[in-house]
């Protein structure tokens, strides 16, 4: 039997053991864990994308020094439209804007003077964003340099609606322990993936209920009419889960055959690989089109 001092002398090594298992613990937590601008940078640099429609693109690629400065156009039967400048300049872009201004622009599509909004934004997809998303994306705009551009105002030829509909209020985080649901997350309110995939309905607009996945849609620019792809497992059969990777961060099929834009391969090769994974997942789960 121990003796009180003994038994004290154990008690306290188990304690120090239990309090560095502890400490240990938590350094660990904290060391992995994600600020909220770097979840930020990396949704704006991987996984959401914007720069492939707001940042100006030269013959070499993107501008240097403008990162965000708006000024792309998109020509359409319907719409001249023109990407805002979404940097944190005060004159030509978003500077000053409030944060909740800004959140509200992404996913209500409603500007502070009451504008909406119009394609080709995909502000139905924007509405399901996370909170704690929506913020990671404003701290990561917060933290960009000024760059004066003053951006045309966009023509729409075609009536936009009233809203998109009533204000959003919050949005919860979908867990990541649930592959497929945080691929579908990943693949509709993040990377908008269903937006440009889907088939389209009479009026044009993605049919994300009888079509979603589909493909089908043209999509025409300075690289001629791209047909995106039917992402369903019917467009997938042939390929196998890591070909479907590659395709996504390549751009290049098993055939060698190279993916048009506007498809956000230089971006999309930036995404970590549980969230491939799960886009992955997602995919296979879709309805066969």
């Amino acid at each position: 039997m121990l003796q009180p001092g003994h038994r004290r002398a154990r008690a306290s090594r188990t304690t120090g053991r239990v309090v560095f298992a502890l400490l240990a613990a938590t350094t660990l937590s904290a060391g992995s864990a994600e600020t909220r601008l770097e979840r930020g940078r990396y949704l704006m640099q991987a996984v959401v994308a914007c720069g492939n429609c707001h940042t100006p693109q030269g013959p070499n690629g993107p501008l240097p020094g403008m990162e965000l400065a708006g000024g792309m156009d998109f020509q359409d039967p319907g719409f001249t439209a023109y990407a805002a400048n979404i940097t944190p300049d005060k004159a030509t872009g978003i500077g000053r804007w409030t944060d909740a201004q800004i959140i509200t622009a992404i996913r209500e599509g409603k500007r502070p003077d009451g504008r909406l909004i119009g394609p080709p934004m995909p502000i139905e997809r924007y509405r399901g964003m996370s909170d704690s998303d929506v913020r990671a994306i404003v701290a990561y705009l917060r933290s960009l340099p000024p760059v004066v551009n003053k951006v045309p105002a966009s023509v729409y030829r075609m009536p936009l609606p009233p809203s998109y509909g009533p204000p959003v209020t919050t949005v919860a985080d979908v867990s990541r322990a649930d592959k497929a649901a945080y691929g579908r997350y990943l693949a509709g309110p993040a990377a908008h993936c269903i937006e440009c995939h889907s088939a389209v309905d009479a009026n044009g607009v993605p049919d994300v209920v009888n079509g979603l996945g589909a493909g089908g849609m043209k999509i025409p620019g300075p690289w001629g009419v791209s047909v995106a792809a039917n992402i369903t497992p019917t467009g997938l059969q042939r390929y196998s889960d890591a070909q479907v990777k590659t395709i996504i961060t390549t751009g290049v099929r098993p055939d060698g055959s190279q993916l048009k834009p506007p498809m956000a391969v230089p971006y999309y090769a930036k995404m970590k690989p549980a969230d491939l994974d799960a886009l992955v997942a997602y995919l296979r789960t879709l309805p066969p089109k």
